[in-house]
Order: C-alpha cells, then structure tokens, then sequence
C-alpha cells in the first residue's frame, strides 16, 4: 500500500471553519487575502468573491474545504509572500471585532492568522532550501 503525504501552505481550524459555513451561507461564496497592511496589520481578510480583486502581485497559497460545499481560495500579496514563504498559515477565529471590511465583523468574532516553520518535508516539496 502506498501512502500519500499532501502538503499545504494553508489550513483552517473547526472553529473557523464553522463560522466560515455560516458566512457562506449568508455572503456566498467567500475567498481570503492576507495582506501586510498597515490599517488591519497582517489579519486575514474574508471578502465575498468579486468583493476583492486578486491581480499578478498576489500568490494562491491553497484552497480551504470548510465544508457544506464550501471552498475558500486563499491568496496573499506577492511581497507578503517573500517574508512568509517558509511558513505554514492556519486561519483562526477568536472573540473581538473583526477587521476593516472582513464579512465576520459584525459576528462578534474575528479571523486570526497562526503560523508555523515548513517542516523539511514541506520545504523540499515547495521547492525551498534553507539558502532560499
């Protein structure tokens, strides 16, 4: 039997993926864009899709199943990108307001991003090297 390993840049937890269900349910669709801005800081950005226009300078970092039929393209700006390659992104949902125009501001909780370092594993499969 032969095993498959597949690799992510990013995941989301239950708990976001819940409310993620909920959104959806009351937007439409929805993708996520996680910038380096200054207003909101590095907070991951829900839109419903067309709200936002992802252009040449943005990376698809993967697709979230939430769900319900749910798939939520993830995307960050290219220059965010190059300080966070060697990392692997969770989105998370706490208590608090939620960010600018991000669609969970009104729900009492908000979108949070928890990283971590690329495992070797991980780092060969991007094709990144610790020189990179």
């Amino acid at each position: 039997m032969t095993e498959t390993t597949t690799h992510s840049r990013v995941a989301v937890t239950d708990a976001a993926a819940a409310l993620l269900c909920e959104l959806t349910t009351q937007h439409g669709p929805l993708m996520f864009h996680q910038s380096g801005g200054c207003c909101d800081g590095s907070a991951p950005m829900c839109y419903p899709v067309g709200m936002f226009l992802t252009g040449p300078s943005d990376v698809h970092l993967g697709a979230l199943d939430v769900g319900l039929g749910a798939v939520i393209d993830v995307f960050i700006s290219e220059s965010q990108f190059e300080y966070w390659k060697y990392t692997h992104l969770t989105i998370d949902v706490v208590p608090g307001r939620g960010a600018g125009f991000s669609v969970e501001g009104p729900t009492g909780r908000r979108f949070i991003i928890r990283s971590r370092m690329l495992t070797p594993p991980e780092l060969e499969h991007f094709g990144l090297g610790p020189a990179d």
